[in-house]
């Protein structure tokens, strides 16, 4: 008894000294990153201090230089070049050279680059402070510390079964770094899709160069500064990691050259990557539009939901690929649900997010309003109703367009435009539902598939929905928690695009996936030719496979040792018959 007391009180004083050793903070260097252009108070240098008026149209896509605003305010920021092909593919090799010496490194050191990274994001999106922190900053803290808790677990050798025939081999599966990753990220995550891919891909040994939008160009070089930084800190290779900015020949020029291919963005830009892709054969992995379903069934807290609603709708102001687009809701508390909604709506304000305490910020594609608009009097043309609408704060005339009240709109249906195409932007449509079959029909019924949430009184009830929804990420009873929830994989179907960020899949799909097959006891048993088998073919040797077959797979445990018999007199006579 004596013993096991002992033995008990020694594995609590491990416990206690492992959980001790958890609360000492791993040293980590400071970094200093540049920000001289960029002033304290969140303001441009005094000299860009001037309304900028994009162009219109095409004209905006073209050039040699991607001019920054900031749509919030509309005022200047300066500008980045737009690299040519030649240009982009130096960008490339240099990437190509320095990752040849980081694929060597041990997880030890990419791991301290990672938590360089965590040690250490809203300026040209327009967004408020709460959204940049919650969706962005959160976001990536969270990644940076699953890969670090994680990461190397994922990415070491894994051992699978060799099966009945190769029982004496050792099978398992390698995962070596692609090469140069090329990522072509979008505007409305600015910080989180940048350090999204390149942390996946640096963490696996890879370089990558990435192609920021030329809607949100001028953060994207700021935050390239702290990847900068954080390189030199461990030593790293400094052209280990780029930032490219430019239109749509540099985006082509990247994907001709490099090993794989992440893009964040549209559908239709999306199939143009696949087809140039096509010409080198090299993976994509693709996060497209979505059109996400919130449904409300009947036996929900109204007020709680009612909120959550409120934030997931007003996540897709412009700002979040993954927010909700339609709502549905049982019909049986469908007033209740749209009363507590108008009344939330008519309290929330848009305006600059550096200049006071607003609820929402501004759009950040010019012209974008445009669009909201005209899917909005669609749905009014077709019986829709608007029932609530927000406010604006303190704008200035010339960034009125780049603001849209967040408008809630009821009796809708499937046949407006609203309904199907991604609105990317601050507008809530709601619809009655009357049964589960209809409702999971509804939500089924759009070319999108990213995701979808759920909410119920009865959390099996939400489960079931969930599971006939034809989506990529489903929330129960929540609403975007998935992507907090880094272990998971995320990633759509259908016009959502394919292949997965984040979790096991994320980060093995930035590795060529070698499987490898070797003797388990060698040298003393190798793989050696049965001689029916060998060339010559023996006159018996399709009876010795098909007894070979029979023993190894037959059904029964009879006829396999019957067939294992025949197998070995086979191999008797043929060694009598050599002598």
């Amino acid at each position: 008894m004596a013993f096991w007391w002992s033995l008990l009180v020694l594995a609590f004083a491990f416990a206690v000294c492992k959980f001790l050793l958890m609360l000492i903070p791993p040293k980590v260097p400071s970094i200093d990153v540049d920000a001289s252009d960029v002033l304290e108070d969140g303001n441009q240098s005094q000299e860009n201090s001037f309304i900028y008026v994009p162009p219109r149209g095409t004209a905006q896509q073209s050039g040699k230089k991607v001019q920054c605003y900031e749509p919030a305010t509309m005022k200047y920021l300066g500008y980045v070049p737009a690299l040519t092909s030649d240009e982009v593919k130096e960008q490339i090799e240099k990437v190509r050279k320095a990752q040849k010496m980081w694929a060597k490194t041990s997880f030890k050191q990419r791991r301290q680059f990672l938590r360089i990274l965590l040690k250490i994001s809203s300026r040209d999106t327009g967004k408020t402070m709460v959204d940049a922190s919650l969706g962005e900053i959160m976001t990536t803290c969270e990644k940076i510390n699953w890969l670090l808790s994680e990461g190397e677990q994922c990415l070491k050798p894994e051992y699978r079964s060799s099966g009945r025939a190769m029982l004496h081999k050792r099978s398992r599966v390698e995962f070596h770094p692609l090469g140069v990753i090329g990522a072509i990220v979008s505007w409305n995550y600015p910080f989180h899709n940048i350090f999204n891919p390149m942390l996946a891909a640096v963490f696996s040994g890879n370089g990558i160069v990435i192609k920021i939008s030329e809607h949100a160009s001028w953060s994207g070089c700021f935050y390239f500064r702290i990847i900068q930084s954080a390189l030199a800190a461990i030593g790293a290779p400094e052209d280990l990691v780029e930032v490219i900015t430019g239109f749509a020949e540099t985006g082509e020029a990247l994907v001709s050259s490099v090993d794989k291919v992440i893009f964040v963005g549209s559908p239709g830009v999306g199939k143009m990557i696949m087809k140039n892709a096509a010409e080198t054969l090299i993976p994509v992995t693709l996060e497209l539009g979505g059109k996400d379903a919130f449904i409300v069934c009947e036996d929900v807290d109204v007020d709680h939901v009612a909120q959550i609603a409120v934030r997931a709708f007003l996540q897709s102001s412009g700002q979040n690929c993954a927010g909700a687009e339609r709502f549905y809701v049982h019909r049986n508390i469908y007033p209740s649900f749209v009363s507590k909604i108008t009344k939330i709506i008519k309290s929330v304000t848009a305006g600059p997010p550096l200049a006071g305490k607003y609820d929402m910020g501004a759009l950040c594609m010019h012209e974008h309003s445009e669009k909201l608009e005209g899917l909005v009097n669609d749905a009014l043309d077709k019986g829709a109703e608007i029932v609530a609408r927000g406010s604006f704060g303190h704008i200035g005339e010339d960034a009125v367009d780049q603001y849209f009240p967040p408008t809630v709109i009821v009796n809708v249906n499937h046949s407006m435009r609203l309904m199907q195409e991604e609105a990317f932007g601050p507008i809530m449509p709601i619809m009655k539902f009357s049964s589960d079959e209809e409702v999971i029909k509804l939500a089924n019924d759009s070319k999108y598939g990213l995701g979808c949430a759920v909410f119920s009184g009865s959390q099996s009830h939400a489960r079931e929905i969930a599971s006939h929804i034809h989506c990529g990420v489903a929330a129960v009873n929540d609403f975007a928690s998935n992507y907090m929830c880094q272990s998971l994989p995320f990633g759509g179907v259908k016009h959502s695009g394919f292949g997965r960020f984040g979790g096991v899949e994320g980060l093995r799909a930035c590795c060529l996936v070698k499987s490898v097959v070797e003797d388990r006891w060698w040298p003393f048993i190798k793989t050696k030719i049965p001689k029916p088998i060998q060339y010559p073919v023996a006159e018996n040797g399709f009876e010795f496979q098909e007894s070979l077959v029979e023993a190894l797979y037959g059904l029964s445990i009879w006829d396999r040792l019957q067939a294992l018999v025949t197998v070995l007199k086979m191999l008797t006579e043929q060694s009598k018959k050599e002598k």
